[in-house]
């Protein structure tokens, strides 16, 4: 983050590294809580209203001179990152899913009692901005803040910004919190999103429906795994978690479907690791008067499409 100084300031916020630390640091922000509660503000809003997201905020000012100040009026939203003390100023870096943009606070536009509530905001609480658009003598894209309104008050500290979360357990099982501060976590759901995107256009023009079949099955088959066992308490019987979609997908096709396919999820009752998950997502696709090498170009295309 650029600022108008070239030396180095602490954030105004720390995060505990101890257990101890960590119950120390909730409970004062529980306390903060309450007293915005007994000064009459909603620690948990219910809606902002934003003009931009942040990328778009970047992409629209990207050739805004350094130095410059705009009559823009924007109001952004985002959570706070990073926030430095510099006297009558403070900025504050604020990132939403696209962007991180920087918030240029001062005392002498915002005011004494809007600034305290600004320094004493916390590492992880969601802000709403309003402001015009600017860029710092560094160049830096910056929101010169004429308010600021507090969104959700965060009550953990957020992972160390350096560091990250560095054991892969913690990753795996918080996902939430690494995606706080990793980039590529976030870009994983992103490409994700994109490839079954392209996936349903793709078959969708080609004239495949698709559908949603039992979960529970009766019988456990279609893959050899071992299934995760159930038990129906009003019918008294025993079901499986369906370890494979193709089961019913088939008996779709006998009934005339033609063209089938679903994305949904399975389940394997075996090992755990960071590659393979007794839960996960599996596209099945069933086509009648093909062979292999239709189901082969099938492929091809949904491959191709998919890495535009």
């Amino acid at each position: 983050m650029t600022t108008e100084n070239n030396n180095e300031h602490q954030d105004t916020s720390q995060v505990p590294d101890s257990r101890s630390g960590f119950q120390a640091e909730r409970t004062r922000r529980l306390s903060a809580i309450d007293e915005l509660k007994t000064a009459g503000v909603n620690p948990y809003p219910y809606r902002f209203d934003r003009t931009h997201t942040l990328g778009e905020l970047r992409e629209k000012f990207a050739p805004l001179e350094p130095g410059n100040e705009t009559e823009e009026s924007v109001s952004v939203a985002g959570r706070i990152m990073l926030k430095r003390d510099q006297g009558k100023l403070i900025f504050v870096t604020i990132r939403d899913r696209s962007a991180d943009i920087q918030l240029f606070v001062s005392k002498s536009v915002v005011g004494d009692a809007q600034f305290d509530v600004i320094n004493n905001l916390d590492l992880g609480d969601w802000v709403g901005a309003h402001g015009l658009i600017m860029t710092t003598r560094k160049g830096e894209l910056s929101v010169k803040v004429s308010s600021v309104d507090l969104l959700s008050k965060s009550l953990r500290p957020l992972p160390d910004k350096f560091h990250g979360l560095t054991d892969i357990d913690t990753r795996y099982r918080q996902r939430y919190a690494d995606l706080i501060v990793n980039d590529e976590a976030r870009r994983v759901f992103e490409v994700r999103h994109a490839t079954i995107s392209s996936f349903r256009r793709t078959l969708s023009e080609r004239e495949y429906i698709e559908v949603e079949t039992p979960v529970l099955h009766m019988e456990a088959g279609g893959a050899h795994a071992r299934p995760f066992i159930t038990h129906h308490n009003t019918l008294d019987m025993q079901l499986f978690l369906r370890i494979a979609l193709e089961l019913h997908l088939k008996r779709l096709i006998v009934g005339g479907m033609e063209r089938v396919f679903e994305i949904g999820r399975v389940f394997r009752n075996e090992g755990v690791s960071t590659r393979h998950n007794p839960e996960f997502t599996m596209m099945e696709s069933y086509q009648a008067f093909a062979d292999h090498t239709d189901v082969m170009e099938l492929t091809e295309v949904l491959i191709r499409n998919a890495a535009r």
